[in-house]
């Protein structure tokens, strides 16, 4: 089925260890871009994450955030960093040396800088992390999809209902154009007599040869081929429901310029009015198709 770029899907997950939250944001974008939200001490899993979500979701801009809540005291491990302390001691000695400041250097100052002491999972449990972010990550992806296709299902319908229209106006325009020539050969014959008042014999064959010279100027036929074609080849891609976005915008072009051109080539009133219909369809179509994957 057709996708929607937009979504919403939350999964969860725990265990005897800890409980999980991931939820997982999309909205349009023109390529695929995934950005993940996580605790530090869970970002070897990162690439995991964004490998899994990249499988499932080609196109769109995407927010993956994690949250996590230790349960088991064994899950958390505390590490001193004697190096970075040092280092720190180091230089608060020497700042003491430099500046009149008071006040002796503590543990508990210590202990405040960053990366002095650090909370992290043992080595050994990351594997068995990876699986329950999956779980919770695998949830929150098959009810973004959920969300995903029924929007993607509005979203074609519209378009059909919308080239329907198109098509409907297109045969509108085919019973229009057998007139065109003839109409145009009395506009002409008209406006000669009136300038020449009777004076002079009117040329029908010059008349018949201007009608014929207009007729292949203003020739729509293959434009509406082509258009035709073109939403035959819509129909084709929302049926067949695989990631097609950019094939979409694509077609949605070729349709707006063939519409131009038998609008600027028709040189007829009622036409150019179906044309203007048909180019607000397009423009229509156009801006759903920025919302498929």
């Amino acid at each position: 089925m057709i996708r929607s770029m937009t979504g919403f899907g939350r999964g969860e997950y725990a265990d005897e260890k800890r409980s999980m939250v991931c939820e997982i944001r999309t909205v349009n974008h023109r390529y695929s871009d995934v950005m993940v939200k996580m605790p530090r001490r869970y970002g070897f899993a990162e690439d995991m994450i964004k490998k899994a979500v990249k499988e499932s979701i080609k196109r769109g801009k995407c927010e993956v955030s994690l949250l996590v809540e230790s349960i088991a005291e064994d899950d958390l491990t505390i590490n001193v960093s004697r190096v970075t302390a040092e280092q720190y001691f180091r230089c608060l000695k020497e700042l003491k040396k430099e500046f009149p400041v008071t006040g002796e250097i503590s543990v508990d100052l210590l202990a405040s800088f960053p990366d002095v002491i650090k909370a992290m999972p043992s080595v050994e449990d990351e594997e068995e992390i990876k699986i329950s972010i999956s779980k919770a990550l695998a949830e929150a992806i098959d009810n973004l999809t959920i969300m995903r296709v029924s929007e993607g299902e509005k979203l074609a319908a519209d378009i059909w209902m919308r080239a329907d229209a198109i098509r409907e106006k297109l045969a509108a325009i085919e019973k229009r154009c057998p007139d065109l020539e003839k109409i145009y050969m009395e506009k002409l014959r008209g406006r000669i007599k009136e300038l020449l008042d009777g004076q002079i014999a009117v040329d029908e064959d010059r008349i018949l040869l201007e009608a014929a010279i207009f007729a292949d100027k203003s020739g729509i036929d293959e434009e509406i081929v082509r258009l035709k074609s073109h939403l035959s080849q819509l129909d084709s891609i929302l049926e067949q429901g695989e990631p097609s976005g950019k094939k979409l915008d694509f077609l949605v072009q070729e349709m707006n310029r063939e519409a131009n051109t038998i609008g600027s080539k028709a040189n007829d009133l009622e036409i150019t009015e179906y044309m203007l219909e048909i180019k607000s369809e397009v423009e229509k179509i156009r801006e759903q198709v920025q919302n498929i994957e």
